[in-house]
């Protein structure tokens, strides 16, 4: 097979501008702000340019720009499914496999298209036939496995709406997330391996169940058992159940002829959730039309992945590293939008904590023939100091791309993989290996910065932001800015900003979320400048950003308090609820520091009951109450016993302000002592701030 580069996709996007519009464009920066001034012209073109048919009037294509509430493609129908089966046949007849999937026992499962559809289409009957219907909401406990996509696919081809929790996560965790949304069936798995281990998930199946009483369905896959009796046990304590597998086995005449139902543009795909500082996390609403357009653009324009039978991109096979708990699987997963065979690996990366091996998905690329290699940025800093060697990986020669997110990548990462394949490169593009580093969120699932495959690239930087994305940084006088660090905001809307939030009246929490940072109608005229407060509010992200003069960006980490740990994003109050439902534990405060590309510490502060002292045998219990409840990733990296924790007036944990003054910033400027119902308990703060930079 032919080994990629080849034309970059988003020349290619260009020249079809050029030919079929008359658009020409001087430069990069002319095409993005042509993208984000002329808002329905751009996401037409990416209509257009892709094939979808949403058959919205032209007019319509932009209805209602205000955020929140835009109207995108209003009259317009799709459906993710109908995009991923149009690639059935063409890639069949050019033998390119849909998903080759291992996990680390070493199962190697090899899904072709036509096997895809019919399973999808399997599934998707039986669940219509158990009464799910547009618009109901199906619940999943499953890792990063075929049958998770199988099952995905199957629940959004009926009109279902799709939310799917990490193994890896305890049941109060999950339950914080599907109580929320209510949904009438669940599909689950009996356990996970992780780290060398077989973690059994029967019990938190049976917790689930037993606090979602509008479940009134289950679909259990045998991940772990692998005879027909062990199977059979699982599927008898499961019960009352059925089986995944066979299910999914059925191939007759109505699996064959079955069709995703044709939905409204805006009609409910997914319910993702991202955590804030306060209260539940936030059930995330993104529709079919809107994340498909934002899907494709990315997956192709920004980050060069090409449909795997295309002459130009022939035998693409595209590889993100993620769990089901993190948005990057849903990134993952819509590599099947554009017919391009995606490469997944479910277990841990780094090995097991006896015997660490940072090897592993280097050799799992090696063996499989991966084109686009990415992972979260704290692998590759993994990597680094694990002093990896690629010329002992394997066959790495096809691995055209590296893609990184979830925190800033390091220079000195960075530098480290351009290193490794310039020693071991087998084609141009290995000599100096283009960077797809991007950032986003779960909030819109999708990108505001990242890669363009034709623009210079320096360690640390990333190259552009996205077309389409109006993404300024803003001073705190709310100015657009270059050269400095200020607050990532979005001016104009995106097609796959939220609909809502599950259960949000008058859409409180979604502003409260996103658009009361700034006075509505404050810079939102395209191109720059305000409109009146109709308009309603920008995009404020939580991101620092700063913008060069080149247009490449730099991300420094969270403006906010939430938790961002090895790319997955939790609510400081989720870690709270854990543990501080311990009897000992009376109050506690978390931060993570890694603004500014700093390697993530996290340290968690406890106030105790009287008679109480940090030892290690408590140390332990939090951090497995942690472990449990969450997920490991959320251990803290310290534990420090204080007598207070900083608050203000109103009560409030004040955390941005401790997380400002451990990163080094001086006191004075980070807190207002009289805004403090606790003032005096800060000197040990300052003091522990000295040390640490002392250190």
């Amino acid at each position: 097979m032919p080994t990629p580069p080849y034309v970059p996709q988003i020349r290619r996007y260009t020249d079809w501008l050029a030919q079929h519009h008359g658009l020409r464009f001087d430069g990069y920066h002319d095409l993005w702000q042509w993208s984000v001034t002329d808002l329905s012209g751009f996401w037409k073109s990416v209509e257009e340019y892709f094939g979808l048919h949403f058959e919205s009037k032209n007019e319509n294509v932009l209805l209602h720009n205000t955020m929140p509430g835009t109207q995108w493609f209003v009259g317009g129908h799709a459906n993710y499914v109908s995009q991923v089966f149009r690639h059935v046949a063409p890639a069949h007849a050019a033998g390119m496999p849909a998903l080759i999937a291992r996990n680390e026992k070493g199962r190697h499962t090899e899904l072709s298209w036509p096997e895809l559809r019919s399973r999808v289409a399997a599934l998707a009957l039986h669940l219509k036939a158990q009464g799910v219907r547009p618009g109901d909401r199906v619940a999943a406990y499953l890792p990063n496995i075929p049958e998770t996509a199988i099952a995905f696919l199957a629940v959004v081809s009926i009109g279902g709406v799709w939310s799917v929790c990490a193994p890896d996560m305890g049941t109060n965790a999950v339950l914080d997330r599907f109580r929320q949304i209510e949904p009438v069936a669940l599909i689950a798995c009996d356990g996970v391996t992780y780290g060398r281990r077989d973690i059994d998930r029967l019990g938190v199946v049976a917790e689930l169940r037993a606090a979602l009483p509008t479940v009134r369905h289950v679909v259990m896959h045998t991940n772990l058992a692998e005879t027909a009796d062990a199977k059979a046990g699982v599927l008898s304590r499961a019960a009352p159940c059925v089986h995944f597998e066979a299910v999914a086995a059925r191939d007759d005449a109505e699996t064959a002829a079955f069709e995703p139902v044709e939905l409204p543009f805006d009609h409910p795909l997914w319910i993702v959730y991202s955590s804030g500082t306060t209260g539940l996390p936030k059930p995330i609403v993104h529709g079919h039309g809107g994340t498909v357009l934002v899907g494709l653009a990315l997956k192709s324009l920004h980050n060069d992945i090409g449909c795997s039978y295309e002459p130009n991109s022939w035998g693409e096979r595209y590889h993100w590293y993620s769990s089901t708990g993190w948005v990057m699987w849903n990134a993952q997963i819509s590599g099947l939008l554009n017919g391009t065979t995606c490469v997944i690996y479910d277990g841990n990366p780094g090995g097991s904590k006896d015997a660490p091996d940072w090897t592993t998905l280097w050799r799992f690329a090696a063996e499989t023939g991966v084109t686009f290699f990415g992972a979260g940025a704290a692998f590759f800093a993994n990597c680094l100091k694990a002093g990896v060697n690629l010329s002992q990986c394997g066959d790495l020669s096809r691995v055209r791309a590296l893609g990184t997110t979830g925190s800033p990548l390091s220079e000195d990462a960075q530098r480290w993989g351009t290193a490794q394949f310039a020693a071991i490169a087998a084609s141009e593009a290995q000599q100096d290996i283009w960077w797809c580093n991007i950032s986003g969120g779960t909030d819109f699932a999708g990108a505001f910065i990242g890669g363009n495959r034709e623009l210079p690239q320096a360690p640390g930087r990333m190259q552009c932001r996205l077309l389409g994305c109006a993404v300024e940084s803003w001073n705190e006088r709310g100015e657009p800015v270059i050269d400095e660090v200020g607050e990532l905001v979005c001016t104009q809307p995106i097609p796959s900003m939220p609909l809502h939030f599950v259960g949000d009246k008058d859409n409180q929490r979604l502003i409260g979320s996103y658009f009361d940072a700034y006075p509505p109608g404050h810079g939102r005229r395209p191109g720059g400048g305000d409109l009146g407060p109709e308009a309603g509010a920008v995009w404020r992200h939580g991101d620092w950003l700063r913008v060069l003069p080149d247009g490449s960006c730099i991300i420094y980490g969270r403006s906010d308090a939430t938790i961002n740990r090895h790319g997955l994003r939790m609510g400081t109050s989720e870690i709270y609820s854990a543990v501080e439902a311990l009897p000992e534990v009376l109050d506690s405060m978390v931060v993570d520091l890694e603004y500014l590309g700093r390697e993530s510490w996290m340290p968690l502060f406890v106030v105790l009951r009287e008679g109480h002292t940090l030892d290690e045998a408590l140390s332990e219990r939090l951090r497995g109450a942690i472990r449990q409840t969450l997920s490991p990733r959320f251990v803290p990296d310290t534990i420090y016993q204080v007598s207070e924790i900083p608050r203000t007036l109103s009560g409030k944990k004040q955390e941005l302000p401790i997380k400002k003054l451990l990163l080094g910033q001086p006191i004075e400027k980070v807190i207002n002592r009289e805004a403090m119902a606790n003032p005096g308990c800060l000197d040990w703060y300052v003091k522990l701030a000295r040390e640490r930079a002392g250190a």
